[in-house]
């Protein structure tokens, strides 16, 4: 019988080998399976386990604040949270947004609605403050709270819905000045986007970069503690520095302001333009809002910037214009006489001057001082349309300045081919053609500055969060249209208006002053309106080195006056005196003794005084001190205690300079823990014992006089009832 061992060997060794083949057949499908999962599937299974896992967080940058021209906080921001909740986790959506809606500043039923979306994150609020936030954090945090004693209706099903709703630290725009240059400065967003102004032509440079970060949570949805986190930081906004100065804003605010209650006109506007560089010094408008809750105000108040957006006929102030062109090309000169019988025909059209009677003989000066129609139709029928149409756009009407303000109007300039005989007449007056403020006086400064039309702009620099300048804006030349020696001919004949001339109710007393009056009647569908106009005055100075040029515009004054000699002229005076004197220009003699070489009188030119230190005292009474020192006080609130200045206590300003006041108001449900001790250098004892005694302190004298020192120093922090030790000495 033979051996059978060889063959069970061989047997053996193969089934070994098949053995050995299928695991490694099995080892190799799974390699390929472990390839295929990390290799193929690895990135896109990352994504999906990263956003079960981990929460995408975007953080937004902080933007940019705006300051004038002096550094001066005009929009900056504020601490604020944005809400966030995540619907699908929330058993009950009713009664979470009935007790969040409240403190969220919502409708409930709008809560209501948020919570109910279909998505996994929402936003309920984008600006909640710091307040709020501090009451909301203390409500989710009392209701998940499962202590009897201070929750004691906690419910398990109803109670945990809290917390998914959560809270990221934020921040908001503030406007410290509230309404200040509103228009101007604009406004932002839900979504911190700017929508107007400044914060929209600007938005670029405002908004900054955002930042991202990947937080890791666990299976309830709530962050891992000291978990590692992914984190790209936002970079913040640049700042802008403007051109305004917040001072001659402050005069042309409260120039608007007494416009509206004397003449409740349907729009005005008041412009202050530096005549050498095009820097916009002051802008502002009426209708006005506060930017800082624009939503809740009427649209037309926000809607329109009326110094950039305003198309209307100039009238009389489009005077000054025809007379540059017409004396730059040498067809009349100022001594030239023109006889004005009171009216003139024009293609069977018989146009009146304002002076029904006539002005009668008269020089081609003084009929720019008495604006007479006549005479300047004369001369424009003289220029003829090719020179008349290329002097209008060469000073910049109808096309666009290029203000960094966004949607300017470029004015409407009738088509040349389609200009008639009439409408060259008419537009001599400044009729027929359509400006806005912001050509205007861009015009105007041309001539104030000899002759170079110079683009308007308002911001300066923009600096980085560390106060680095990143970039500047130089003024620009546009273009030269007329030779100074027209320009200063033309200077002297619009100084007649006010010292003898239609604008006498404009005359700044200490300086030489050029203008225009400005009364146009208003068109309508069917005509011109009647009793409708609007009254104007465009005028610059001081003549030897023009520092500002101003413009007013007042659309349908109510009441008896309405012409721009009466209603616009009186409120240039103002600007104009007051900026006059804030930028220290000295004084010189007046009209009549304009002509006599005299030294500017020392006694004229505006002195400086310190600014006190009014920290920690009462609104009220801080504004009267500061009031009391020669300077404008503007205070965030009536009532209250005074808790920031600018500038600074010390600062040497101008007399007329304006100091603006942060005031914190009182609240008496809650006490404060510590009170401000304020400077009482210099007051009397009975000052002084009134003043603390208004805050919650108490004084302890010693001496009699003047406040000489005091203990604790002025800055401190006390308790209520705190007694603060003064040494007074007799004044020498």
């Amino acid at each position: 019988m033979p051996d059978l061992a060889p063959g069970r060997k061989t047997f053996a060794t193969k089934r070994a080998a098949l053995v050995r083949i299928l695991f490694a057949f099995a080892l190799f499908l799974l390699i390929t399976r472990l390839f295929y999962v990390q290799i193929i599937l690895g990135p896109s299974l990352k994504k999906q386990a990263e956003k079960l896992y981990t929460w995408d967080v975007t953080a937004q940058p902080e933007r940019g604040s705006i300051y004038d021209r002096n550094h001066n906080e005009m929009v900056t921001n504020v601490p604020s949270f944005l809400v966030s909740a995540e619907p699908q986790k929330i058993k009950d959506p009713a009664g979470l947004s009935e007790k969040i809606a409240p403190i969220l500043g919502l409708k409930s039923d709008l809560v209501y609605q948020k919570l109910q979306s279909k998505e996994s994150y929402i936003l309920l609020t984008r600006s909640l403050d710091y307040n709020a936030a501090d009451r909301l954090k203390n409500l989710i945090s009392k209701e998940l709270s499962k202590d009897p004693k201070i929750n004691p209706s906690y419910d398990p099903k109803k109670s945990p819905d809290f917390q998914w709703i959560g809270l990221i630290e934020s921040d908001m725009r503030s406007y410290p000045q509230g309404s200040m240059a509103a228009h101007l400065l604009g406004f932002v967003g839900s979504d911190n986007q700017g929508l107007t102004g400044l914060e929209k032509s600007y938005d670029s440079y405002l908004k900054g970069k955002p930042g991202s970060s990947k937080v890791e949570k666990d299976a309830t949805g709530l962050p891992v503690p000291q978990a590692q986190t992914d984190v790209n930081p936002s970079n913040p906004g640049a700042n802008l520095i403007l051109t305004i100065d917040q001072t001659i804003q402050f005069f042309v605010e409260r120039e608007l302001d007494k416009l509206v209650a004397s003449y409740k006109p349907a729009r005005a506007a008041i412009i202050v333009m530096d005549p050498a560089t095009g820097q916009i010094l002051a802008m502002g408008n009426r209708p006005t809002f506060n930017p800082e809750n624009w939503s809740k105000e009427p649209e037309c108040a926000w809607e329109r910037d009326t110094s950039v957006l305003y198309n209307y006929e100039p009238g009389s102030t489009l005077k000054m214009f025809i007379a540059a062109a017409a004396l730059e090309k040498k067809i009349v000169s100022s001594g030239e006489r023109f006889y004005d019988p009171g009216s003139i025909v024009v293609k069977g059209i018989r146009i009146y001057c304002a002076e029904r009677t006539g002005h009668g003989s008269q020089s081609f000066s003084e009929a720019v001082s008495n604006s007479c129609n006549v005479a300047l139709i004369q001369v424009g029928q003289r220029l003829g349309k090719e020179n008349m149409y290329k002097y209008l756009r060469e000073f910049g009407f109808g096309a666009r300045t290029g203000i960094d303000l966004p949607g300017e109007e470029s004015g409407v300039l009738k088509d040349k081919k389609k200009a008639t005989e009439l409408d060259l007449a008419t537009m001599s007056i400044g009729q027929s053609i359509a400006v806005t403020p912001i050509q205007l006086i861009t015009g105007a400064c041309a001539i104030a500055n000899g002759g170079k039309l110079m683009k308007p702009y308002l911001v300066k620099a923009l600096e980085d969060d560390q106060r680095k300048i990143v970039k500047e804006f130089k003024p620009q030349e546009v273009r030269s249209i007329i030779s100074g020696e027209t320009a200063r001919t033309l200077s002297s004949m619009m100084e007649e208006v006010i010292l003898e001339g239609t604008g006498t109710k404009a005359q700044v007393e200490g300086y030489r002053i050029a203008g225009k009056t400005g009364t146009a009647q208003i068109p309508g569908p069917r005509g011109y309106e009647e009793g409708k106009y609007v009254a104007s005055f465009l005028g610059y100075g001081p003549l030897d080195n023009p520092r500002a040029a101003v413009l007013v515009v007042v659309d349908d004054p109510k009441g008896a006056r309405y012409h721009g000699g009466e209603v616009a002229a009186p409120v240039f005076q103002s600007v104009m005196r007051d900026t006059l004197i804030y930028l220290g220009i000295p004084q010189e003699g007046s009209g009549a003794q304009k002509k006599q070489e005299e030294l500017p009188d020392p006694s004229k030119v505006p002195s400086r005084v310190p600014v006190p230190n009014v920290i920690g005292f009462p609104a009220e009474q801080a504004t009267q001190l500061i009031k009391d020192s020669g300077l404008i006080c503007w205070a965030s609130a009536p009532q209250g205690v005074v808790s920031g200045q600018k500038p600074g206590g010390g600062s040497n300003l101008i007399k007329g300079s304006l100091v603006t006041l942060k005031v914190t108001p009182f609240d008496l449900s809650k006490p404060p823990d510590k009170i401000t001790v304020p400077d009482l250098k210099s007051l009397t004892l009975k000052k002084a014992a009134v003043l603390l005694e208004e805050i919650g302190l108490k004084i302890k004298a010693e001496g009699s006089g003047l406040a000489l020192y005091q203990n604790p120093p002025a800055g401190t922090g006390v308790k209520p009832g705190g007694i603060v030790k003064v040494y007074f000495s007799p004044t020498k």
